[in-house]
């Protein structure tokens, strides 16, 4: 289908292009966006709140000290390993503004998987929290980590109250485990003496790299994808083209530096990301930073206290929330937007949601290698089930085997092509072959196009398992039980959950009869992030088998 099919049937107020020229890095915005709402919040978190004047001069702090006490070049990679704190955003915009890419590690890794990351990226630099200070001592000396700097949830605070955090955290909390790193500069510490150093602008290019966003992609091997400046810019700016949607009256839904914006998943994740690093700064929002939200009744509070105008979350979040006894008590007045992406919406969520707030979700699809918007639904009139149409410059195609585009109705691949899909994985000529194709990206999703336009995923073409949002590959969790001595084979696969959209479900086949399902747990729990651990686990004789031996995961799924 060509881009005049998806043009008419845009939302109201919803442009047809973006101009790429606007911007040529992700910098040259966040200076604008700094001086221009200056006077304005930017992000708040454990009771502390910065301005886009106070960014504009942490983050060039930040950035002097890279500059000017360490050996990091423009085009090295800085891996940050932080929750939603502060620090985060800071650090992002300091390394970027020094040239650096930016490689997001989930604090929530094992030492496993953290060590590959920061390996397979050859990340030089790292900015962890202290309670995660054990994993890092632990893979540091496998790695080519150069420098490290520390942050502590007190560190944004005043001193009198920083102390307090952090003596709370250390032990009251028991947050902060015992670990040796000597060498760990402290985050504030690392400000206050960017500050006296200062900060030289450098010339960044819209082809240079910005990001290393590690995905699954649609392979099953874990690889980062790479993500230029222009990939990002191009993205925020195609999601704000979508947030100017307009009423019968001609009111934009959403009004430049007044909304009030949850930021509850994790800013690590390519959609949290560019909800919040990007698009929501760009338009000189508020983002309300919360750094735990398992943490429910504490989650709870943060809603009570802010007018907050907008969400972002995924249909685990969204079931947590309304499953909470607080939800009921707080006021949804001022909410125009509930944004849901990163992993299927279930309907009764959505209705359940539409009931208690009176407002609806809105669902959109996206993929880190498409930075990662590809999609969105109206915001005023969501189309329920789907996920919208493409965002603008961006095409889609449905194929089949051969790669033959798909008439209306008709379930295929869907492909995407538009100026957010990424510049490959990152050490991975082969997989990237794979993956783009003549400037299509196959994701590996399957979808159709309904007689109205709308987009409707309907499953993955690979084995993947999307756990709240996140991706899991059943080959890495194969791979880590196959190392146990006393089972002999083994598979996992997705089932339905009616919480997380799917959990893992385990089938193994024993060496040793006397093998217990909680040695299996045990194990997969120091060997993986929890989102990845088994929820079931099920002892078989034999595994179903192609004449070649490969196991039928097909064959293990329920009918």
């Amino acid at each position: 289908m060509d881009s005049h099919f998806w043009d008419e049937i845009r939302a109201n107020g919803v442009g047809h292009t973006i101009d790429l020229s606007l911007y040529d890095s992700v910098i040259q915005m966040f200076q604008e966006s700094c001086q221009k709402y200056a006077d304005r919040p930017a992000y708040s978190s454990l009771g502390v709140t910065l301005y886009f004047s106070d960014m504009e001069r942490l983050s060039s702090d930040f950035a002097g000290y890279l500059q000017k006490k360490t050996h990091l070049e423009p085009g090295d990679k800085l891996a940050i390993c932080l929750p939603n704190v502060l620090q985060f955003p800071i650090a992002v915009f300091g390394a970027l503004k020094a040239g650096l890419v930016v490689v997001n590690i989930n604090p929530m890794l094992t030492e496993r998987e953290m060590k590959y990351q920061l390996c397979d990226s050859g990340a030089k630099a790292l900015v962890f929290l202290d309670m995660v200070g054990d994993t890092v001592e632990a893979v540091l000396s496998e790695t080519q980590i150069e420098f490290l700097v520390q942050a502590s949830l007190g560190d944004m605070h005043t001193t009198g109250s920083r102390f307090l955090v952090n003596l709370v955290a250390k032990y009251l909390k028991k947050k902060i485990p015992h670990f040796k790193l000597p060498q760990a500069v402290p985050f504030l510490e690392m400000l206050n003496e960017g500050y006296e150093l200062g900060f030289q602008s450098i010339q960044i290019k819209p082809e240079d790299q910005a990001l290393l966003q590690y995905s699954m992609g649609t392979t099953g091997i874990s690889k980062g994808a790479i993500l230029s400046h222009k990939n990002l810019v191009a993205n925020m700016l195609q999601v704000k083209e979508a947030l100017s949607e307009q009423d019968s009256n001609g009111i934009h839904l959403v009004q430049h530096g007044r909304e009030v914006v949850i930021a509850a998943l994790p800013l690590y994740h390519i959609y949290a990301f560019t909800c919040h690093c990007l698009c929501m700064f760009y338009l000189g929002n508020h983002n309300v930073l919360v750094s735990n939200p398992k943490d429910m009744d504490s989650f709870m509070r943060v809603l009570r206290k802010w007018r907050f105008t907008a969400i972002v979350g995924l249909n685990t979040l969204f079931i947590a929330m309304m499953n909470n006894d607080q939800f009921n008590q707080l006021d949804f007045t001022d909410l125009k937007i509930t944004l849901s992406g990163g992993s299927a919406l279930a309907r009764n969520t959505a209705e359940k949601w539409l009931e208690k707030t009176g407002k609806p979700i809105v669902e959109g699809y996206g993929l880190t290698e498409a930075s990662p918007v590809v999609a969105v639904n109206s915001f005023l009139q969501p189309r329920q089930g789907s996920v919208g149409v493409p965002l603008p410059e961006t095409l889609i195609k449905i194929s089949d085997q051969l790669g033959n585009e798909l008439p209306l109705g008709q379930v295929g691949e869907i492909c995407v092509k538009g100026p957010q899909v990424f510049q490959g994985y990152w050490n991975a000529p082969d997989i990237t072959a794979m993956s783009l194709k003549d400037g299509w990206l196959f994701t590996g999703d399957m979808a159709y196009v309904d007689e109205m336009g709308c987009i409707h995923i309907v499953d993955r073409k690979k084995d993947l398992i999307i756990v709240s949002g996140f991706n899991v590959y059943p080959n890495e969790i194969e791979n880590v039980v196959s190392d146990h001595d006393r089972v002999h084979q083994c598979a996992a696969i997705g089932v339905p959950d009616s919480y997380s959209g799917e959990v893992v479900k385990l089938f193994v086949v024993p060496k040793d009869p006397d093998l217990t399902e909680q040695e299996i747990l045990t194990w997969c729990r120091s060997n993986l992030a929890g989102y990845k651990v088994p929820k079931t686990i099920e002892f078989r004789n034999h595994l179903p088998l192609t004449a070649v031996g490969k196991i039928l995961r097909r064959e293990l799924k329920p009918s």
